[in-house]
Order: structure tokens, then sequence, then C-alpha cells
């Protein structure tokens, strides 16, 4: 939670349908009444992955990974503010999977402090809901996938194992479900749990 907002996270790889759930859930909240918003992608704004992907310009490096990091926190930090939920697209665990496949082995300990840090932020997010499905990653007009798009199950198991490390649970949505579906499935799992029954 971020102070008095309740914050609720999907998660996964790239083009699993993380970002048309993400609108999907928040317009649901708000169609219920609640105050509620959601973030973008930090990566899609980010100066120094644009020169990477779609200038191909360098390499990632330390630098375009931590103003990454930096992004998801401050973005999520200052969209929570005035709203009773906040519906994010990704997690610090995002950068951090990402992070272990593309820096070079001399930036662990970079890694290591990003997972120390995400470790201590977990308070942050009140449910992870975590998307297993895979579509194509290589969609037209969509650059930004285009050096990753074929390690989905690389970073599938990276945010795996990362969420593991710092005592994040995953819930995962199940497989195969169009987006009312998985919309209607997360609501049932935040009726059950009473995660919103406060908020109104």
């Amino acid at each position: 939670m971020i102070r008095d907002c309740v914050v609720i996270a999907v998660e996964g790889t790239h083009a699993s349908g993380k970002t048309t759930l993400v609108h999907a859930l928040t317009s649901h909240l708000r169609e219920r009444g609640l105050h509620a918003a959601c973030t973008g992608e930090p990566a899609r704004h980010s100066p120094f992955l644009e020169e990477i992907v779609l200038h191909n310009k360098g390499e990632f490096d330390r630098a375009a990974e931590l103003d990454l990091f930096g992004a998801q926190i401050t973005t999520q930090l200052r969209a929570a503010r005035n709203q009773q939920a906040l519906v994010t697209d990704k997690t610090l665990l995002n950068v951090i999977a990402y992070s272990s496949l593309l820096l070079p082995e001399e930036d662990t300990p970079l890694l290591n402090a990003m997972t120390y840090l995400c470790g201590a932020a977990t308070y942050l997010y009140d449910a992870v809901f975590y998307t297993s499905d895979t579509f194509d990653p290589r969609q037209a007009g969509d650059d930004f996938r285009a050096k990753v798009a074929d390690r989905q199950h690389d970073v599938d198991q990276a945010l795996r194992t990362t969420a593991a490390e710092v005592g994040l649970p995953l819930i995962n949505v199940p497989q195969g479900l169009s987006t009312a579906k998985r919309v209607e499935w997360i609501s049932t799992h935040l009726a059950e749990t009473n995660l919103l029954s406060a908020l109104g």
C-alpha cells in the first residue's frame, strides 16, 4: 500500500497481455465507484532505452537499468497520490528480471542492490497478479521488444526467481482467459480477500 492507496500490480513477461489487462481492470474499478488510476510502462518513456532499442546506440548498461528502476518507483509513488486504488503495469521485479539477463557480470553489485531494495519495498504491493500467457512479441509498429522478443521464457523464469528471492507472492491468473474473463477472475479474488472492501 502506498499511503492509503491500495496497489494492485499486474506482472509477467513481455507480450503476456499486461498492459491491456491493466487498463481493463482500472476501468472495472472505476465502474465500481472507486477513485482508481493506472501506470504505464516507464520503459517506453526512457531516453536510454529509446537510444538502445529504437536507434541502436549502445547496449543495455547500468545507467539505463538504474534509470528504469528509479522511474518504476517514482511512477508508482506519484500515481498513487489522491487515489483509492492503483493498478500498476509491472513491478520492480520486472526491472530486476531484465537486468539479470542483460547486464554483464561486473554489474552484479548493482543488481544485488536493486534486489535488496525491491525486497525492502514489497509492502508497496497489496496484490501481484501474474499473467502466464504469452502472445506474439513481434507486433508491427512496436520495436521496444525487439532486442528481447525471443526471451519470454527466460524473463518468466527470472521474474519468478526474483519474486521468490524477495518474498513477493505472485497470484497466478489462469491461462487462456480473455481480457474480460481475466478481469472477472481478479475481481472475484479481490472480493474474496476483502482487499477493496474498506474503499467503497
